[in-house]
């Protein structure tokens, strides 16, 4: 049976109040960058939200005190009119995703972690897959991390309504294009998303704007934030871990490392739902307020988002 006209008129009233209430692209901020934030988690909250920011993201060890009274945790950012992008995995939880022996503890931690952030309706867990050895990352160690990944990811979504998604982060198992295409090429898209940082990637040696073209819809977040102009399209060095306050990689939006109206414009093209995270490890030229602020005129006047939605 056909819809009436009636129907179908409040049918697509629902679908444009629908998009209305939840836009296309959120905005949100990382706040614990180094050079004034790290130490006081609230502090960066209320400076971020001061700058016109109304999402954040943060770690759990900044939260260990509430695990077992989000209720309060609720309280506090309340206070402050902020709300959660997601909370990312950290110490003092199982992160060893290379070690099978770790993997049941694993497993349960994140899991519980999903508990926790699915209080403050987060929609996905972005996850780290903890220090590099030495050695670099072995296929061996890959295989395990493709493993636990399929058996968490899936249990995640099926448990806790939270999708698992997973971050390329230098200096940490899981870093390179050859990691990034070992391992989502061996697990469910539906399971496992992918957070694509903006910074670290073109670090790595790859070209954000073309791996954004390839991951398309399974990536759930971008950490976004810059690098020097010489890396863009992707460095064609690896960098060592640097000293983040002395010789900074990353910088606050517009410094011209990353090419970031390509990357919008694939993103409109094919319809991309989700979040732009603004990130910055670290700010020793400027107090991090001050960063936040360049990188939301950045997004306002470059890109023509909206960083104050709801």
């Amino acid at each position: 049976m056909g819809l009436t006209r009636r129907q179908f008129l409040w049918a697509g009233a629902a679908v444009a109040g629908a998009a209305a209430a939840s836009p296309r692209y959120r905005v949100g901020i990382t706040t614990n960058t180094r050079g004034g934030w790290e130490k006081d988690v609230f502090l960066s909250f209320r400076e971020a939200r001061e700058v016109g920011y109304r999402y954040v993201e943060s770690f759990f060890h900044y939260f260990v005190d509430y695990a077992n009274r989000p209720g309060d945790l609720k309280k506090k950012i309340d206070e402050i009119d902020v709300r959660f992008v997601t909370i990312s995995n950290s110490g003092p939880m199982e992160m060893h995703f290379e070690d099978p022996a770790k993997h049941a503890k694993l497993i349960d931690d994140h899991l519980r972690l999903a508990r926790f952030i699915r209080e403050f309706d987060c929609k996905h867990l972005k996850i780290n897959l903890g220090p590099r050895r030495p050695e670099g990352t072995t296929d061996e160690d890959l295989k395990n991390i493709v493993e636990v990944l399929a058996a968490l990811g899936p249990r995640m979504k099926k448990e806790e309504e939270v999708e698992l998604a997973i971050h390329a982060h230098m200096w940490s198992q899981f870093e390179n294009r050859k990691e990034i295409d070992f391992v989502l090429g061996r697990t469910d898209p539906d399971g496992i998303k992918f957070v694509l940082d903006t910074g670290h990637i073109t670090l790595a040696g790859i070209d954000p704007v073309e791996l954004t073209r390839t991951l398309g819809h399974r990536i759930a977040e971008f950490h976004v934030k810059d690098v020097k102009p010489e890396n863009l399209g992707g460095a064609k060095t690896r960098l060592d871990r640097p000293d983040v306050m002395n010789d900074p990689p990353f910088f606050a939006l517009g410094s011209g490392g990353v090419d970031f109206p390509a990357i919008k414009s694939h993103l409109d093209r094919i319809g991309w739902q989700g979040w732009l995270t603004v990130e910055l490890d670290s700010s020793p030229q400027r107090p991090p307020k001050e960063s936040a602020g360049i990188s939301r005129r950045y997004l306002e006047e470059k890109l023509g988002l909206d960083v104050a939605q709801l």
